[in-house]
């Protein structure tokens, strides 16, 4: 049970229970940078919060001193004050309704972007566990269900517990005896109200977890659309889908229950305040101990008293969404697992171009800071790199080979730091990469993957990503040499072209070229292609290759390529198995050894040589 629970708060399912004044305190913490505007909400805050319960106490000395005298005179100034106090409440909540909505806007676009500059920060570990729809949820709804107490919640808060502190004040003033009477339900008022917050609390956060777990299956399934359709998977899906909503559903239903019990007993309780007012202020007043204008002002107060308990009812609610959202960012913003930056950075303004990796091991399911000589070499751990050593040195071409899982891919992600090796060294020109600032270090390095991923937008702006640094010229030079030019010339926009949603538009073929003009146009000093051609025809391969054969001269490439023809004149071919690098030499040596590179090359080749003999 405890490692389940452990489990869920780790993955953002679980949260603590109860009221959290320090959460509280963590949201307020958002506000501070216009604490100025706070302040000045505040102050009309309180004074809307003074000028309601004083119209009663206007109303009161109008009919005790005026109307009952028959001082018409001074039923006139009564009336001109009441009129002076209600335009005053009026503009005072205009300029608080506007001020509090701004401050709050302000605050939610702040901490919107520092969660999502938290999630650019992390490395691709994290969002190897981490749901994209639970992200999305993170950025948007939960930060969303702080609007509302970012935007005046805890002014709005704070004024209506001071209205009724001067609501009480005024009572006690006029007649202590009523006051009473109308303050005699608020034990029964208190405790519903406890009641209340005692059920919704986890229900809010039932709600929000249920919305999670919505969000993440649609992002799911919408983008895997396709292999839904293929394998006939629709009706399971739904089914699903159903069955998730469902859960939703229930969820909402059970916080709607208890708001369906706890507003008309705010309502039945003040409502029976207003009656007993009325009834002992009534016997009072035929009696003669209880004058008319105070009778009538305390139906106003009881009235008025409960008001402002109903929109802390109101605001309790928005809290406790507020905190159910705010318990999900934080335990988010609290996780971070971004790889360590240097203290004092090495800076490499231009590199020569030497990768090598000394005795390095990496494992996807170990801690980072795991040592494998802590039990032995392997220590039960799943290695996908097993103590791999190799140089490439300027200028050289570096080609990868090997069965799927062998490493290659993996030997690519800590070259540029997506992932921390759990022991070893990765060097560029003889610097330690974690002694080079991220940003530095992938500046130097221009990467082209098989699954190229474009964004929606134009085709300029899919290639610059829009560096202001990158003109339009640089562009279309690295386009043609690549030989992208050519058919971007032929669409509509030509570079403005719209490629939709992950580039749907255009060919994977298309793409491919894009990805490589992407990379080249930041003039990189290292090339790096995984599998860059091993998903194109054969016509835009060899497109590829004869603009390879130019990009590559005096820069360092290295090469992962199940196809051996794009790499048969590399000056270094590793050859990978099960983690380790077997063989290493050029495709010649490597022929003479008769090993896994000769194996793969017959598989690939033997067969089409003899064909093409015959």
């Amino acid at each position: 049970m405890a490692a389940e629970k452990a489990k869920r708060k780790a993955s953002g399912e679980d949260v603590a229970a109860g009221f959290d004044g320090k959460l509280l305190r963590r949201i307020v913490t958002y506000l501070m940078p216009y604490k100025g505007w706070v302040a000045l909400a505040f102050i009309s805050v309180m004074t809307v919060a003074f000028l309601g319960p004083l119209r009663p106490k206007l109303v009161q000395l109008a009919i005790d001193r005026h109307i009952v005298s028959g001082d018409l005179d001074g039923l006139h100034r009564m009336i001109f004050w009441l009129i002076v106090v209600l335009a005053a409440e009026g503009l005072l909540s205009f300029l608080n309704a506007y001020l509090t909505q701004w401050i709050g806007q302000q605050a939610i676009y702040d901490l919107r972007t520092r969660v999502f500059r938290h999630i650019l920060r992390q490395p691709l570990r994290f969002f190897d566990r981490t749901p994209l729809g639970r992200l999305l949820t993170r950025v948007t709804s939960d930060v969303e269900s702080l609007s509302q107490i970012l935007s005046g919640g805890v002014v709005t808060i704070l004024g209506d517990l001071f209205r009724l502190v001067f609501i009480a004040y005024f009572m006690f003033t006029l007649n202590v005896r009523l006051a009473l009477v109308t303050l005699a339900v608020m034990p029964v008022m208190l405790w519903a109200t406890m009641w209340f917050k005692a059920r919704v609390r986890d229900q809010y956060r039932e709600t929000r977890k249920q919305v999670a777990r919505l969000n993440a299956f649609l992002q799911e399934h919408i983008t895997g659309m396709r292999i839904v359709q293929l394998f006939n998977r629709e009706a399971e899906e739904l089914r699903r889908f159903r069955k998730i909503n469902d859960e939703h559903r229930r969820a909402h239903i059970r916080t709607i229950f208890f708001f369906a019990l706890f507003w008309p007993a705010i309502d039945l309780i003040s409502s029976t305040a207003l009656g007993l007012v009325i009834w002992f202020g009534g016997v009072s007043a035929m009696t003669g101990t209880l004058t008319l204008g105070v009778l009538i002002a305390f139906i106003q107060y009881a009235r008025q008293f409960f008001e402002p308990i109903r929109k802390l009812s109101d605001q309790f609610n928005m809290l406790q969404s507020a905190m159910a959202g705010a318990e999900r960012i934080f335990d988010l913003l609290d996780r971070d697992e971004a790889l360590p930056e240097p203290e004092h950075p090495v800076r490499l303004d231009r590199v020569q171009g030497r990768i090598e990796f000394r005795n390095v091991w990496f494992s996807y399911t170990a801690p980072p800071d795991y040592d494998p000589r802590r039990d032995g070499r392997d220590g039960g751990v799943d290695w996908v790199l097993r103590d791999v050593s190799f140089t490439a040195e300027p200028g050289q071409t570096v080609a990868i080979v090997g069965a799927t899982g062998a490493g290659k891919t993996t030997i690519i992600n800590l070259l540029l730091r997506f992932y921390e090796a759990q022991r070893g060294q990765i060097l560029v020109d003889g610097v330690d990469i974690r002694r080079l600032a991220q940003t530095d270090l992938r500046r130097h390095i221009g990467l082209v993957l098989q699954d190229v991923f474009l964004f929606s937008g134009s085709i300029e702006r899919n290639i610059t990503l829009n560096d202001p640094r990158i003109e339009q010229a640089k562009v279309e030079e690295a386009a043609r040499m690549i030989g992208a030019d050519a058919f971007i010339r032929r669409l509509p926009a030509k570079y403005g072209h719209d490629v939709r949603e992950r580039g749907m538009s255009l060919s994977h073929g298309q793409r491919q070229l894009l990805s490589f003009v992407r990379a080249l146009v930041y003039d990189p000093e290292v090339l790096v292609l995984d599998e860059a051609t091993s998903s194109v025809d054969t016509e835009t391969e060899h497109l590829i290759q004869n603009a390879l054969e130019r990009l590559m001269e005096g820069r360092t490439s290295i090469v992962i390529a199940h196809r051996l023809s794009t790499i048969q004149h590399a000056e270094q071919i590793l050859v990978m198995h099960k983690g380790k690098i077997r063989e290493r030499g050029t495709h010649q040596e490597l022929l003479a050894l008769e090993g896994l590179y000769r194996k793969l090359y017959e598989l690939q080749y033997q067969e089409q040589e003899r064909a093409g003999a015959a």
